[in-house]
């Protein structure tokens, strides 16, 4: 059957899926040690992303504001910033890295980040000569893109920034993507049984920190200065989500001649089966059995709920967009129907993207429908009409639609608010794979019980 790709049919937003830029550059910034992004722009523009933060790892993080005002907007905020980076460098004594976020506000009044950047690297030299702080630039204007564009654009510019030519390197660059800590840690998983020295990009696996004697917590990024410098060394380069890291892989590519593998996304057996073969083809490296022994404990898995419980259930999905490519060709594997995919900004490269495409060919026997600029009215809009959806994959903003029209959803991606621990869980490798069919499996199991609709089968399966 046909896969529609269309923009949403009307203008205006209700109850958007996506976050802004800003957002996506702040997340890459809290994955790096010793760093503290100052976000130029209202106060907003940094409180409600920490807060979104906040709810979903449950963890505090350092961002800091310039604080514009409406005297800004005639005169400038660039005194903001010169003042903002001067405080957090007296504050902060470890301080290595200071990203200025840029924002809607300050790209439309024009301030002149790189002119700041160029007094405040003086102003260093003179009076912190001996700490080698770094202050750069990522422009983030958040009145077009979102989240994702936020975030590959600021791996990118920080990668520009950053990286230098040293003595080469054994290891791959892997830039993560936007994805919750679980899968960092599945990423680190799979490279370490195949025997490759990695590089994590950003490494926000310590998210999950610990409250130790002292009382002291703080969630902190563990990926160093250092590590970004050495991008430019490293053997090749691995992205597995195209737009959120795939754009810091081509660079490097392009100046440095560093390979790189983008947009294979590990989510399910069949994607992750390609993201190890090519891996290997990359390195060099054989496939250990291990992984092969994982690969058979999620098949079986699977097997054990397919034909009963996932086959012909039709799935929605909203999120991130290597996110949702990656969950619809997964819903495919288990015998499930994506029939709406929902993309929740204006990138034009959606439409040429060819994984896209691909997906069109295995939707055997339903229609596809991919709305380009979506919001989650555009899947209220659908159940309110009449659209028959057996479950709903995506982030927690959703969970209303859920409620309201009885529909099982499983929680993915960001931000889940409303279910504990969710960013622990992986969705990548064959870990993932068998834990998000159990978790759907579980879903409809509570939904069958709650419905009393054929409950009686889950006393025999």
């Amino acid at each position: 059957m046909a896969t529609l790709v269309k923009d949403k049919p009307r203008t205006g937003c209700i109850n958007p899926i996506f976050n802004c830029q800003p957002c996506g550059a702040q997340f890459a910034a809290i994955g790096i040690r010793d760093t503290i992004a100052l976000v130029h722009g209202g106060q907003g523009c940094c409180t409600f992303v920490r807060l979104m933060f906040a709810q979903h790892f449950k963890e505090n993080f350092d961002i800091a504001s310039s604080s514009l005002h409406e005297d800004a907007a005639v005169f400038g905020g660039t005194k903001r910033v010169i003042d903002g980076v001067k405080n957090l460098v007296l504050r902060y004594p470890d301080l290595k890295l200071i990203p200025i976020i840029t924002t809607c506000s300050t790209e439309t009044i024009g301030d002149d980040i790189e002119a700041c950047i160029v007094e405040l690297d003086a102003w260093l030299k003179e009076n912190h000569p001996s700490r080698g702080i770094r202050v750069i630039p990522i422009h983030t204007p958040s009145y077009k893109g979102s989240q994702a564009m936020g975030y590959n654009a600021a791996m990118e510019q920080i990668v520009r920034a950053l990286a230098k030519r040293g003595e080469p390197s054994k290891k791959v660059n892997v830039f993560t993507g936007w994805v919750n800590p679980g899968d960092v840690t599945e990423l680190k998983h799979l490279f370490s049984e195949m025997g490759i020295p990695a590089n994590i990009l950003m490494d926000t696996e310590t998210f999950a920190s610990g409250i130790m004697p002292d009382k002291s917590s703080f969630a902190y990024g563990d990926t160093t200065v250092s590590d970004l410098a050495n991008t430019a060394n490293a053997f090749a380069s691995v992205a597995p989500c195209a737009y959120e890291g795939g754009l810091a892989a081509k660079y490097l590519e392009s100046e440095f001649r560093v390979p790189s593998m983008v947009g294979v996304t590990p989510i399910g057996i069949e994607n992750t089966d390609k993201f190890l073969r090519q891996l290997s083809d990359l390195t060099g490296r054989r496939i250990p059995r291990s992984l092969v022994e994982e690969r058979a404990r999620a098949i079986d898995s699977i097997v054990d709920l397919g034909h009963m419980f996932l086959a012909g259930k039709r799935v929605a999905i909203y999120g991130d967009p290597d996110l949702v490519i990656g969950l619809a060709d997964y819903c495919i594997e288990l015998g499930m129907e994506p029939v709406l995919l929902l993309m929740g900004d204006d990138l034009k490269g959606y439409k040429k993207d060819t994984r896209i495409a691909e997906l069109g060919k295995k939707a055997v026997g339903f229609e596809m429908e991919v709305i380009l600029n979506a919001d989650l009215w555009e899947l209220e809009r659908r159940l309110r009409d009449g659209m028959k959806l057996d479950l709903i994959l995506g982030h927690s903003k959703g969970r209303f639609i859920a409620i309201d029209y009885q529909v099982p959803m499983v929680r993915v991606g960001f931000p889940v608010f409303d279910r504990a621990g969710m960013w622990k869980n992986p969705i990548f490798g064959y870990h993932g794979a068998e834990w998000l069919a159990e978790a759907i499996a579980n879903e409809f199991f509570a939904h069958m019980e709650f419905k009393k609709d054929r409950e009686w089968i889950l006393n025999v399966w």
